[in-house]
């Protein structure tokens, strides 16, 4: 953040192509004698969709478009690489309170940035309370549009934005190359049932509730694009019978906080 703007990715994985290196030119002695006939390589195995992981899946975004309010905390971890390859980790919470199809409250806290973004159906606002900033825009009437059209247009990533998508016709599930049944695991006394899931740039593991309301128990995304492979991983705590007040989702200025604009993702130029 600067002082004139907010804004810009932080919160989520990045995903970019996959990379293949292959091998270089061959030695000097290499060179001098014909070198015998390298063994063909193996065939990739076949990819693989369990339909017990699609399944599963499926049923928890169903379940996820039935819930109309719910609170939610998550612990999260994230993965940054410095410049020369090490790899650092820092915690957080997310705490969001919702009331479908428009109203959402999210207060970051991590142990680098703390935010709040409250969406009232018309308006998005973002406040730094660290540093006595908000930004304030326009917002399309729904969370599922919001949470595409915030990183289309200003590059603000919401975390665990799939809540909002899966179900929907944007869950992106046909993007998944290969899926997978774990097997059962204990998240927060809750039984649970553990997938893996691969699409390009990015390996998924995701464990979700056992019984009536199969909701996500924790998350961790790899970012198998980058040599480093960093993570995020977020474990959850839900209410689904919960039922925010509507102060939840209006934001009063502090008398000492300072109005600033959100940053805007540069357009492409014209003719592009």
């Amino acid at each position: 953040m600067t002082d004139s703007n907010l804004g810009g990715h932080g919160w989520a994985m990045s995903l970019a192509l996959t990379l293949a290196i292959l091998g270089g030119p061959g030695t000097a002695a290499a060179q001098t004698a014909p070198a015998p006939a390298a063994p063909a390589p193996a065939a990739p195995a076949a990819l693989q969709k369990d339909p017990r992981a699609l399944d599963a899946l499926g049923a928890m975004g169903a379940h996820l478009r039935k819930l109309k309010t719910f609170t939610l905390r998550a612990d999260t971890t994230v993965d940054e690489v410095l410049l020369s390859g090490q790899k650092l980790q820092f915690g957080g919470t997310l705490d969001y309170r919702v009331a479908l199809p428009d109203r959402l409250r999210l207060e970051l806290r991590s142990d680098r940035q703390h935010r709040d973004l409250v969406f009232d159906g018309r308006t998005l606002t973002m406040y730094a309370p660290r540093m006595k900033l908000y930004a304030r825009v326009d917002a399309p009437p729904t969370i599922a549009e919001l949470v595409q059209t915030a990183e289309r247009d200003f590059g603000l990533a919401f975390p665990l934005a799939d809540l909002f998508l899966w179900g929907t016709d944007r869950s992106g599930v046909e993007d998944i190359a290969e899926a997978t049944h774990i097997g059962p695991a204990q998240i927060g006394g809750h039984r649970c049932e553990h997938y893996a899931f691969r699409q390009e740039g990015v390996d998924w593991q995701l464990w979700i509730r056992a019984g009536a309301a199969p909701l996500p128990c924790r998350i961790v995304i790899t970012t198998t694009s980058e040599p480093e492979r960093p993570q995020y991983s977020a474990t959850f705590r839900w209410d689904s019978t919960a039922k925010p007040a509507a102060a939840s989702f209006k934001f009063s200025p502090p008398a000492d906080a300072r109005r600033i604009q959100f940053a805007r993702v540069d357009a492409a130029p014209a003719g592009k």
